[in-house]
């Protein structure tokens, strides 16, 4: 760990000053940037990881500095990423749209799976977000700066099923994690996407992001 740390302090250091500028987000959609709940709720891992190695491994860091900064951007987050109307969180700043990326909220230990506020969310992406039985990216009302349409990305649904799992609904869960292994191939891949009416997996082939999801869902069901 000693090694790495230089490059970790100074990543953490430069979140310090990025992690309020707008971005373009997970999905790098066209369109001016946008303050994503995604962006400001991985910055706050980002800080949070760095506080925990050095306090593990005893390393040299500003550890009063970045806690203060953690509990900054939780706060940001909870204040202007949630919804009080909807009851959920939403895909950005000022926004009413959900996102996959939301999923991840008690996935990456940001909040806990027994809030209500991550309860909802949860809920409001299995009925808004989910078609065919598998998880979009985002609302189709979402100005993504492309053509209308859009698979369901594999990814995502490996989350919806750990974030089914870390709430307690473990039959749901296992349901949607075995039609998830359904779509592999002949040799087990997966790709980006899956088309649920051509039925047929698309896009980038095979992708990465698709199997690490899969590992991980793995995990949290076993």
């Amino acid at each position: 760990m000693d090694a790495c740390w230089p490059l970790e302090r100074e990543l953490a250091t430069r979140l310090e000053s990025l992690w309020q500028v707008p971005d373009h987000g997970l999905w790098e959609v066209r369109g001016p940037p946008r303050h994503f709940t995604h962006s400001k709720v991985m910055a706050w891992v980002g800080i949070d990881r760095a506080i925990k190695s050095a306090e593990i491994a005893s390393l040299d860091a500003p550890l009063a500095r970045w806690r203060v900064l953690r509990e900054r951007i939780h706060d940001d987050v909870c204040a202007n990423a949630y919804d009080a109307r909807l009851g959920t969180f939403v895909q950005a700043y000022g926004s009413t749209l959900l996102d996959a990326t939301l999923l991840l909220i008690p996935l990456v230990g940001f909040l806990p799976p027994s809030d209500g506020r991550v309860r909802r969310t949860v809920e409001a992406i299995e009925q808004r977000l989910v078609v065919d039985g598998l998880v979009v990216r985002y609302d189709p009302e979402f100005d993504d700066g492309l053509p209308a349409g859009q698979g369901a990305f594999i990814a995502c649904s490996f989350w919806l099923v750990e974030a089914l799992a870390a709430i307690g609904r473990h039959a749901d869960a296992t349901a949607l994690f075995e039609r998830l292994l359904a779509l592999r191939n002949d040799v087990g891949l997966l790709a980006e996407q899956y088309d649920a009416a051509a039925r047929r997996q698309t896009g980038n082939f095979p992708q990465g992001f698709s199997h690490v999801a899969l590992v991980s869902a793995a995990m949290r069901l076993a």
